[in-house]
């Protein structure tokens, strides 16, 4: 078990310091943009998924790891051990990208907290739900019985890279609750206030993928 909780918090831990860092090192006018950042996320997660993958499965997100459950692929003990290994993971990304920022002596106002300025807090949600919907389901299919394991890692980060693409210029785009927690506690203020969207949105979601992929689309054994 030991094991596998360290091997979320490293793969967690890596995709909250690429992915955000890039956002906040890589944005800009001049930056590398939405495609850049949504690569920074999905290569992070394919990265991991074909390093630590065999480990621990490379859920680095409680709402894959809440909805794994909810399909009895991990029992609770595991839930417990996998969220909260998740959660030092993304503390532990976000501490490092304050610590190159202040090195570098840029501002810290930024750290890759999400944030919804266009829409209400109802329109996030249903953002982010659907969002993490779609990702989760395609991880619980393609690690499903019926999937191809040698292709996982490659799929599943090319739909984070994909639902990047529409998420980022309406709420940041998360589908995880630890990579918007810990920016958020960093950044502080209105990212705090909206970050029960952040947290509640992607379970839900990932809880309905579950759901439709054991009863639907006949994932399990």
């Amino acid at each position: 078990m030991l094991k596998k909780g360290i091997a979320e918090l490293i793969g967690t831990f890596v995709l909250v310091l690429f992915g955000t860092g890039t956002a906040v090192l890589g944005g800009g006018v001049n930056g590398i943009g939405i495609i850049g950042i949504g690569l920074a996320f999905g290569l992070s997660l394919v990265v991991m998924a074909y390093s630590i993958g065999t480990i621990s499965g490379c859920h680095v997100n409680p709402a894959v790891s809440i909805a794994m459950f909810v399909n009895k692929r991990i029992n609770a003990m595991e839930l417990v051990w996998y969220i909260v290994a998740q959660v030092l993971g993304a503390f532990l990304g976000t501490a490092i990208l304050v610590a190159f920022l202040k090195l570098s002596n840029m501002s810290i106002g930024n750290v890759g907290q999400n944030g919804f300025a266009h829409l209400e807090s109802s329109g996030a949600f249903l953002v982010e739900c659907i969002l993490s919907f779609v990702f989760i389901l395609v991880i619980i299919v393609v690690t499903g019985k019926k999937g191809n394991a040698s292709l996982a890692g490659l799929v599943i980060g090319l739909t984070l890279l994909l639902v990047h693409l529409l998420g980022i210029p309406l709420t940041g785009s998360s589908v995880n609750p630890a990579r918007s927690l810990a920016p958020a506690i960093f950044a502080g203020g209105k990212a705090v206030s909206q970050l029960w969207v952040y947290l509640i949105a992607p379970i839900v979601g990932g809880i309905i993928a579950a759901l439709v992929g054991k009863f639907v689309l006949d994932t399990e054994k």
